[in-house]
């Protein structure tokens, strides 16, 4: 391995993992949510556990905690995670997973994070490299903080719910900010691309529930990328 595939490959691990802690932790936001719209502890559990996609398990528990019933709630988080099939499909040739268990496993593992990170990698081993640590780390700091928020809800108020409001913006505008440099691959077109995401996800927050202005920035960046072709 040369000294350049080596130097990728180290900055590949530290920016998955520096993105899966910095999102992990906002699992106990997650846990104290849970709690306040009245699960307890290991319901809140099994929600990371066995859906892990933060905004369709936030929409679940903000249905409920707001007297809304069970359908409504399964039905908006199965709206939000809708967009996970869209990156499903973008990342099977990127990933190539094989066998029946690994492709389970990877489909577990396919979040915002996770395929934000393996999209910015620079080759395909390195790509599936991000995916894997990103995706891994996320899944076990969320799953822990989980616990932690469920069990200490009344403790997470305030500055510290604020604080861990910040964390995840920041990591993504963190591993966005490479792709937007001149030295980047078509830096003017990505700097668009971000730019109208930007903009249609910011005017329909007010009006629509949280995490649907996500999935209408992916629509409109996926059609004005068809169109330009």
């Amino acid at each position: 391995m040369t000294d350049d595939a080596t130097a990728a490959r180290r900055a590949t691990i530290r920016d998955a993992l520096g993105l899966g802690v910095a999102v992990g932790l906002y699992g106990a936001a997650f846990g104290a949510a849970a709690v306040a719209a009245g699960l307890d502890a290991w319901q809140a559990c099994a929600l990371s556990l066995l859906m892990f996609t933060g905004a369709s398990q936030f929409a679940l528990v903000g249905v409920l905690g707001a007297g809304g019933g069970v359908l409504a709630a399964v039905g908006s988080a199965v709206l939000l995670g809708t967009r996970n099939t869209i990156y499903g499909v973008r990342l099977v040739p990127l990933l190539r997973p094989r066998g029946g268990l690994r492709r389970l496993a990877t489909a577990h593992l396919v979040i915002d994070e996770s395929t934000a990170l393996a999209l910015a990698a620079p080759d395909p081993g390195n790509a599936r490299l991000a995916f894997t640590v990103g995706g891994g780390s996320i899944f076990l700091g969320w799953n822990l903080t989980t616990l932690l928020g469920a069990l200490g809800a009344d403790a997470l108020t305030g500055p510290w719910l604020a604080a861990l409001d910040a964390v995840v913006p920041a990591a993504f505008l963190a591993l966005l900010w490479p792709r937007l440099q001149r030295t980047s691959a078509e830096p003017g077109a990505q700097r668009r691309v971000a730019l109208g995401g930007a903009v249609v996800a910011l005017v329909l927050t007010p009006v629509v529930p949280a995490g649907v202005q996500v999935i209408a920035a992916v629509a409109a960046v996926a059609l004005a990328g068809g169109w330009r072709r």
